[in-house]
């Protein structure tokens, strides 16, 4: 599982104290003691600040993630439960890229895992057949939230890349609520062409940068049962 390291190396440092001097050091690590090392920086503030950060100049899935952060022994027992359900997802589903962050859950679904017809928002019998074999861990985890982000390559106007990307991510939405997933679990937004990870000057490039980002949070249930939990 691939895990965002530069985000908890920069997470340790700013709570300081901790003596975490390399990404090395940060990964061997386990979620309570980052949990904690949040927590000493006033957690939902330092993630905030992060999130925002990261939001304005980078990637909105993580944005998400480390903006809801609650820290303390209470961010590390939800962490704990990330990784059981990131676990999960990878084996349902080997081709999508799973990363860890902080106390939640970015993934990835690029389009040989969820894809659509061509300028449409319809979903393919694969893209159908793949989000099937994630609805059992999100069943399996109803105490989270699921942001759902669209994004596009750069072919063709702002405008109508925008329009798109909002109706692609609307309808992977809509297809996981008709199979039964609370549709207040979810909140949908659309990218456009802001966020590419790979250039738009190949067509590997472009392929990779149509894609859907989940951001899997912690909800209000779940952070109420982790603090009862870090009390006793």
């Amino acid at each position: 599982m691939k895990t965002s390291l530069k985000i908890y190396a920069l997470t340790a440092v700013m709570a300081g104290g901790i003596g975490f001097t390399s990404c090395e050091a940060v990964k061997n690590t386990n979620n309570a003691q980052r949990g904690v090392a949040i927590g000493a920086a006033s957690g939902a503030v330092l993630g905030g600040v992060l999130g925002n950060n990261i939001g304005k100049g980078g990637n909105t899935a993580l944005g998400a993630i480390i903006g809801g952060v609650v820290g303390g022994a209470a961010g590390g027992i939800i962490g704990n439960r990330m990784d059981k359900q990131a676990q999960k997802i990878e084996t349902a589903l080997p081709g999508a890229q799973v990363e860890r962050v902080g106390e939640g859950i970015k993934l990835t679904l690029g389009e040989n895992s969820v894809n659509f017809d061509f300028n449409k928002s319809s979903l393919t019998a694969t893209a159908k057949n793949n989000l099937d074999k994630l609805i059992p861990v999100f069943n399996e985890y109803p105490d989270t939230n699921i942001q759902i982000f669209g994004h596009t390559d750069s072919a063709g106007s702002d405008e109508y890349n925008q329009k798109l990307s909002e109706q692609r991510a609307a309808a992977v939405q809509a297809y996981l609520s008709s199979k039964g997933l609370k549709s207040s679990r979810f909140t949908v937004l659309g990218k456009g062409e802001s966020e590419p990870i790979e250039t738009n000057d190949t067509a590997a490039g472009r392929a990779k940068n149509r894609r859907v980002e989940f951001a899997i949070t912690a909800n209000e249930k779940m952070v109420q049962d982790a603090q009862k939990e870090a009390k006793q």
